[in-house]
């Protein structure tokens, strides 16, 4: 486990990591890096640089924590990669089920395999599930995850590549907006991001401005239109004793 920079987690834990490039959003992959970076420091977890591999030794970690935690699931992989197996990713749903006290993030890229195995999973309220969406070519992703019974659905468009109209958003609770970073980042399209925050505020859908991304994304920030926008899904076990994130502020 380890505390994390991402603006809408507090901490990452991966019961598996490495994964394998599958479409546009995967081009400049910030695990694929971090991943080298890592391997070349010897840390025992990526000995295989990139290379998938689950780690079970990992699954009994939530148990220790004290406190509740908001957490990344798998951030230096994905979950439903079609080399997982499914008894595996059962194993990590337990450990999510028999801990509520935890809100678990969980994302992917793999909307097919995530439909795959859907009716095989317990969706506890605390497991939130996403997937990525970059761009049109992969806007198939939402109803894959609208069809499955997690009962908190997020979509993440990081890094958006393209613009997104007409987004259907019944069923989903939740959109997190963000631009490339890094010195070979795309660029992103100010009017894109609108459209998307708007399209959230007629369906009444949470919607959470990440950054602007970009060679310096200390520097560009993740102000829009003079505002920050950091609103959460408002069902999720671990707000019931603490007070939601508003949508936007000065």
């Amino acid at each position: 486990m380890a505390q994390s920079s991402i603006e809408w987690t507090e901490m990452t834990w991966n019961p598996t990591t490495g994964c394998n490039k599958l479409t546009a959003g995967c081009k400049f992959c910030y695990a694929e890096t971090m991943s080298r970076r890592l391997h070349a420091m010897g840390v025992e977890k990526y000995k295989d640089n990139f290379k998938l591999a689950i780690h079970p030794d990992t699954l009994e970690i939530p148990y220790t924590w004290k406190k509740p935690k908001v957490v990344f699931v798998n951030s230096m992989s994905d979950l439903f990669h079609k080399d997982v197996p499914l008894a595996y990713i059962k194993k990590v749903f337990k450990v999510m089920n028999e801990t509520p006290q935890h809100t678990y993030q969980v994302l992917t890229k793999r909307g097919d395999v995530l439909a795959k195995h859907d009716k095989h999973l317990k969706w506890t309220p605390n497991i939130w599930m996403g997937v990525s969406v970059e761009d049109t070519r992969v806007v198939e992703r939402i109803d894959y995850l609208r069809n499955t019974g997690a009962q908190v659905k997020f979509l993440s468009l990081e890094p958006l590549l393209s613009a997104l109209p007409k987004l259907n958003l019944k069923n989903i609770d939740w959109v997190i907006v963000g631009g490339e970073s890094g010195p070979k980042s795309r660029p992103m399209e100010k009017s894109w991001v609108i459209d998307i925050k708007e399209q959230c505020q007629k369906a009444k859908v949470a919607f959470f401005f990440k950054q602007w991304g970009g060679v310096r994304k200390s520097q560009t920030g993740r102000v829009l239109e003079g505002k920050t926008f950091d609103a959460m899904p408002q069902t999720a076990s671990y707000y019931k004793n603490n007070s939601p994130r508003i949508q936007a502020h000065a």
